[in-house]
């Protein structure tokens, strides 16, 4: 991934999916943008998801499907304007499930995740009311702001990074504060 914390290798990721028992989601995160590519990886990597972090061409996804039945397809979808609505609009046909972030693919180094940074959640639940497949919420989400953003969104479940870490790590203390905020 060209942003955000906690990359870890494909060898550790491999191992975390074969540890992890059937019936919970294993979910790859890729910025490939390639068909074969992101084939190659999720095989090597063995998840039961891919979350695709950046815009695929159309074609793509049957290519995808075709050589990956049963592999859970989620598409993240960087809310930064109107234009996200139908952007996630025309993708929800072709996935399992929409992921709704802060990025922004248009800069120099694409902002695919990690930022930290929350997004324009009205934007967010006007996507959920327009598709009909479970959207995920991430962006700047933290103990301080996790009750709002499933209050306005009403989201299937929410993504969480750098909110819930300190220097770099994720920090207990601020991953319990989050899940009480949500009870």
């Amino acid at each position: 991934m060209p942003s955000g914390p906690g990359v870890i290798a494909e060898e550790l990721i491999r191992e975390i999916a074969a540890a992890v028992p059937p019936g919970i989601a294993t979910f790859l995160l890729t910025c490939e943008q390639d068909a074969a590519a992101i084939i190659a990886q999720q095989r090597y990597c063995r998840t039961n998801t891919i979350q695709m972090c950046d815009r695929l061409e159309r074609e793509t996804y049957s290519e995808l499907r075709a050589a990956m039945p049963g592999i859970g397809l989620v598409q993240v979808v960087h809310v930064t304007g109107e234009d996200s609505v139908m952007e996630a609009m025309s993708v929800a046909p072709h996935v399992d499930g929409i992921l709704l972030d802060s990025g922004n693919q248009s800069l120099p180094t694409k902002e695919l995740g990690g930022t930290g940074r929350t997004h324009d959640w009205r934007l967010s639940h006007r996507i959920r009311e327009a598709v009909n497949v479970p959207i995920f919420i991430a962006g700047g989400i933290k103990p301080e702001n996790a009750r709002e953003a499933v209050n306005q969104v009403g989201p299937f479940a929410i993504d969480i990074c750098t909110g819930v870490r300190t220097d770099g790590r994720l920090d207990e203390q601020k991953l319990s504060a989050l899940f009480r905020s949500l009870i």
